[in-house]
């Protein structure tokens, strides 16, 4: 019995079927066929695509090679989608400090400069090591996110105060905030408006009490989209990205619509609204005045549960304690 893989005579006739209407193609090309004047006529006439005879001819002709007139599988060769042995320990690495598919393809992307492996191949990795599901260390350890050393990242945002939150008020008032993504140590001022200049001027008071207070230099910003802080087009007249630019600081943005990218800052907010922005105050200077104390507390007092239990400023200078 002849075994069907063996046997050469399908592949044969399929070529041979090629050959023969690429010769019939270029014969109308050339207006040369007797019979078709349009390739139009052609491919209807043999009932087969454009799309599917272009692509077929157009291999042929590069390689003259009569293998490229035979069927192929879709898709990349199953070793082009291997990523290479070195980021593939990347991705585990990132993985069990915690970080989801997305973020470590942005961590891949901003240390390599260009995307290396996608989302889904992040998800594949894991999936091969065991580790799509994170377990309760890993958990933890994403709490901690993601640096190594104070200054590394800082997160900086904006939010407003509601108005009836001071007796008598009817201006708008805004909070600007910048967190130490390592040690949570958190800064904050109130503001009258958020326009570029005014957050800018109002960021370079944070950097300088960080500094002072706690010997933090921050080396990266990341902000959101907005106009206070970003203009990707116009960097050198824009005061917030200017800034940044003079003091040597590298300006990381958000996704758009993403604001669990900045999630650290939305955390400080969410603690500050609990903690001391749910009670009414007389005026806006008690609102300054009981935002320098709670600041104090808040970094050098207060527990933080994604530090185990200790407050940012015990972290900072002890994190072995955790």
């Amino acid at each position: 019995m002849r075994h069907q893989r063996e046997d050469k005579t399908l592949a044969r006739n399929y070529q041979e079927k090629w050959k023969y209407l690429i010769s019939e193609y270029e014969l109308v090309k050339g207006r040369k066929h007797t019979r078709y004047r349009f390739v139009g006529e052609f491919y209807k006439a043999h009932n087969i695509s454009r799309q599917l005879f272009n692509k077929i001819y157009n291999r042929y002709s590069k390689s003259g090679l009569a293998e490229d007139l035979l069927p192929q599988k879709r898709g990349p060769r199953w070793k082009a989608r291997l990523p290479e042995a070195c980021i593939e320990e990347e991705v585990i690495s990132y993985r069990k400090r915690g970080l989801n598919r997305y973020e470590i393809c942005a961590m891949l992307e901003r240390k390599h400069g260009k995307r290396l492996v996608s989302p889904s191949g992040i998800y594949n990795i894991s999936r091969r090591h065991g580790m799509n599901r994170l377990r309760q260390s890993e958990r933890e350890e994403k709490r901690r996110i993601i640096k190594e050393r104070p200054g590394e990242l800082g997160h900086v945002d904006c939010h407003y105060i509601r108005k009836d939150l001071i007796s008598n008020n009817k201006k708008q008032y805004y909070l600007v905030c910048i967190v130490d993504s390592y040690s949570r140590i958190a800064w904050a001022e109130v503001l009258d408006n958020i326009k570029s200049l005014n957050v800018m001027f109002a960021t370079m008071r944070m950097f300088n009490i960080i500094k002072h207070d706690y010997d933090i230099q921050f080396e990266e910003i990341l902000s959101d989209n907005g106009a206070e802080f970003a203009s990707r087009n116009n960097i050198d007249h824009h005061p917030f990205e200017r800034m940044l630019k003079e003091l040597g600081l590298k300006h990381a943005y958000t996704r758009p619509y993403r604001p669990q990218t900045n999630g650290k800052a939305e955390r400080f907010w969410r603690t500050l609204k609990e903690d001391l922005l749910e009670s009414g105050f007389d005026s806006i200077e008690q609102l300054k005045e009981e935002l320098f104390e709670y600041l104090i507390y808040y970094n050098d007092i207060r527990p933080h549960q994604a530090l185990g239990g200790i407050p940012p400023k015990t972290f900072l200078y002890n994190p072995s304690t955790n």
